[in-house]
């Protein structure tokens, strides 16, 4: 039976821990010049009807230093963006490639296209969850902070969004403390809270101090995600304060690392002297992207 990579609820710890052991051992080897091929001869159809820098490149390049390739479907090159149905697009696509991610709005169309492909579907990026992005995020937690994550302190600061949603899921399941302040209104998803409330260590606050007290990571990305550009101004004002700044790293552990999934917007969610100050942990983060993807094909390809 084929296994999709949709939601990091639908993963074990045992498997999600499995994942993140697999991206260090191929960190490792690419690292050591000892990569083998093992999926050479492989096919990687990428559907983008969101732009991409990270998850474009880090998945094409590493499905080619997997021995694969991978092919760029952007909305307007093929008839999904002409109105063919995602149904027939996921069968006709099953055809011809091994392994299907897509990058897009709805979390239905993503679900939709797995259910009718025949191969392993990746959500790259929807409106309601990245969980791409957090298998590189827990990968770079445990290169700062040591293996075993339990009882670590996460603050996240910002808009409950994509990111929000998927991090509470992840960091829970790796047995952190989670800490979220965001505005009234701005919340994650209230399906997500409520499952964190009742599987682990959890709170939801307005309160930037409360949040970030102690914390042992501190996590942030844009006031406003793709889709939100017609909303930037009132988000700016709304957001205002939910920054990681000087302040804001005080209330932290002494040894708080910084993470940020980018594009950063200095002056925003994050000062430049921060960005700057953390930029080593930001930017290994932003290169396991390029692990944490080689392991999520090698797991379903392999």
């Amino acid at each position: 039976m084929k296994k999709d990579f949709l939601l990091l609820s639908r993963y074990t710890l045992e498997e999600l821990s499995a994942l993140i052991d697999l991206a260090a051992e191929l960190k490792a080897k690419r690292k050591a010049g000892k990569e083998d091929k093992p999926l050479e001869g492989k096919t990687l159809g990428m559907i983008f009807e969101k732009s991409s820098t990270r998850t474009r490149v880090s998945f094409e390049a590493g499905m080619y230093q997997l021995g694969g390739q991978a092919l760029f479907l952007s909305s307007a090159d093929i008839q999904l963006g002409r109105g063919e149905p995602i149904e027939d697009t996921a069968r006709v696509l099953s055809r011809y490639l091994d392994c299907l991610m897509i990058r897009t709005f709805e979390q239905e169309k993503v679900e939709r296209l797995a259910a009718y492909a025949s191969i392993p579907v990746i959500n790259g990026l929807t409106d309601f969850a990245h969980p791409c992005q957090v298998v590189a995020d827990l990968l770079t937690m445990r290169e700062y902070k040591g293996n075993d994550l339990t009882g670590k302190t996460f603050c996240y600061i910002g808009d409950g969004n994509n990111m929000a949603n998927s991090l509470i899921v992840g960091c829970l399941k790796s047995g952190m403390n989670v800490r979220i302040a965001c505005p009234q209104g701005y919340q994650p998803d209230a399906g997500i809270m409520q499952w964190a409330l009742e599987n682990g260590n959890f709170l939801c606050t307005e309160n930037i101090r409360e949040a970030a007290a102690g914390a042992d990571v501190l996590y942030t990305d844009v006031w406003a995600s793709m889709g939100q550009e017609g909303e930037a101004k009132e988000r700016q004002r709304v957001f205002q304060g939910y920054q990681i700044n000087a302040e804001t790293l005080s209330y932290a552990a002494d040894d708080a690392i910084v993470l940020h999934c980018l594009p950063a917007h200095r002056g925003e969610e994050i000062t430049a002297e921060v960005m700057e100050a953390h930029a080593a942990e930001i930017f290994d983060e932003a290169e396991n992207r390029l692990h944490a993807h080689k392991a999520i094909l090698v797991s379903l390809l392999k």
